[in-house]
């Protein structure tokens, strides 16, 4: 029985989070398992912060990644002590090459700086982990997922080049599971001229769903801070309900709207094989979590998806033409080449509108493109909240002291935006 078992940041921030998750996979009798693992805590954060001031050629670039190295040895001195010399210089061997990246003049694709040093979070953490099974008597072994998972270079958000993953992991992953427990990185892939890709932020459950779809596994499971999937982040609602089952339908759904329990590209590789999916507490081993599967006959839960900082974009034409086929194929071509995600939209006879997240630097692109050829308003500071199987009193309770900038209404979701309402 092969099971492919992701842990995210949160789940190994310390060295207790470490040792939690090799008393889980003593737990997992009889399993053959592949163990995915992101970053470490918040080190995805400084690491996207170190490239940043890298690449805008900030001077304090070395004392920050001392800052990141000395996070991860004070785990490592609570894990092993001063023994496993060989394990401090494995992760040493790794920062090194940050540091070899720093002595250099950044490169002019911020995209690809981006990712050959953020990628490090997931290759030291890999390497953690894995050194620490080994200590504690589970035979382990550290793969590299670079010679995995290929991509074409299309950095920040690797696309996947299925046939050749699948010959790569179908290969020579099966024969390594059925001897020891194999750790490998979340998040991370490698192009044909062996440069780092990421798949996008929180793409490390993609990763597992690609590997468990690539070896037909029989579940994989995300080990995660949370019970399972809740109707509503707790950061937002004081009141939340598990969702025990969800259908790959309504996952799907969720994670398109903005759900982040979720990376949204998890679910299309596990439905086509079959696979379920189990969100489950890294705190509470033995509580069950939610399933993901082909069950059809869930419970519907009503669930809020929170989108905060975000931006109201209405296009007009400038000569009170209508917004046709041919104007709507244009807009779309703008927003695919400047890479932004349209959240929600509606448009009328005059206007299109769209909600995008406020990234600034490609919002001002986006709208200086479209302002060439269109006439364009836009607000900003707003909040788009997206409701599945709504009803009138789920909608009232998130428009309390709201006003509605744009609703948008189908038969199982309502998705609104707003902002707050004058005080007084």
């Amino acid at each position: 029985m092969s099971e492919v078992y992701k842990f995210g940041g949160a789940s190994i921030k310390d060295a207790e989070g470490v040792k939690n998750l090799a008393e889980i996979i003593r737990l997992a009798t009889n399993k053959q398992l592949l163990i995915v693992v992101s970053a470490m805590g918040k080190t995805t954060n400084a690491l996207e912060a170190l490239a940043m001031a890298y690449h805008a050629r900030h001077q304090d670039t070395h004392e920050m990644l001392e800052e990141i190295k000395n996070y991860h040895e004070n785990i490592m001195l609570e894990l092993f002590g001063n023994e496993n010399r060989a394990a401090f210089d494995d992760v040493a061997n790794a920062f090194v090459e940050i540091e070899w990246i720093l002595e250099e003049d950044p490169h002019d694709d911020f995209d690809y700086t981006y990712d050959q040093i953020v990628s490090l979070g997931e290759v030291v953490s890999s390497k953690i982990v894995n050194a620490y099974l080994n200590s504690t008597g589970i035979s382990s072994r550290w793969l590299d997922a670079r010679g995995f998972i290929h991509t074409d270079n299309t950095y920040r958000e690797g696309k996947v080049n299925w046939d050749k993953t699948q010959n790569a992991i179908v290969s020579q992953l099966p024969a390594i599971l059925e001897k020891q427990v194999a750790v490998t990185q979340g998040f991370i892939g490698g192009t044909s001229e062996n440069f780092t890709t990421t798949l996008g932020r929180e793409g490390s459950d993609y990763t597992a769903a690609i590997f468990a779809s690539s070896i037909k596994a029989d579940a994989v499971t995300i080990w995660k801070d949370v019970p399972g999937v809740l109707n509503a982040d707790p950061k937002w609602f004081d009141k939340t309900e598990l969702m025990p089952h969800i259908s790959y339908h309504d996952a799907i759904e969720l994670t398109y709207y903005g759900a982040t329990v979720i990376h949204p590209k998890t679910i299309k590789p596990l439905q086509n094989k079959s696979i379920p999916l189990y969100v489950r507490s890294f705190i509470h081993h033995g509580s069950p979590g939610t399933v993901i599967s082909d069950h059809e006959k869930a419970r519907h839960i009503p669930s809020f998806i929170f989108k905060v900082d975000q931006v109201l974009i209405s296009i007009l034409p400038k000569d009170y033409s209508f917004i046709i086929e041919e104007s709507l194929s244009h807009i779309f071509d703008i927003l695919h080449s400047n890479r932004v995600k349209v959240n929600t939209m509606l448009n009328s006879a005059l206007s299109f509108s769209i909600c995008v997240d406020n990234d600034p630097e490609k919002i001002k692109k986006l709208i200086s493109r479209l302002s060439s050829t269109y006439k364009v308003v836009f607000n900003e500071g707003l909040e788009l909240v997206t409701i599945r199987y709504y009803n009138q009193q789920t909608i009232d309770r998130v428009t309390l002291n709201k006003s509605v900038l744009l609703e948008v209404k189908s038969r199982h979701t309502c998705q609104m935006v707003m902002k707050n309402l004058p005080a007084g």
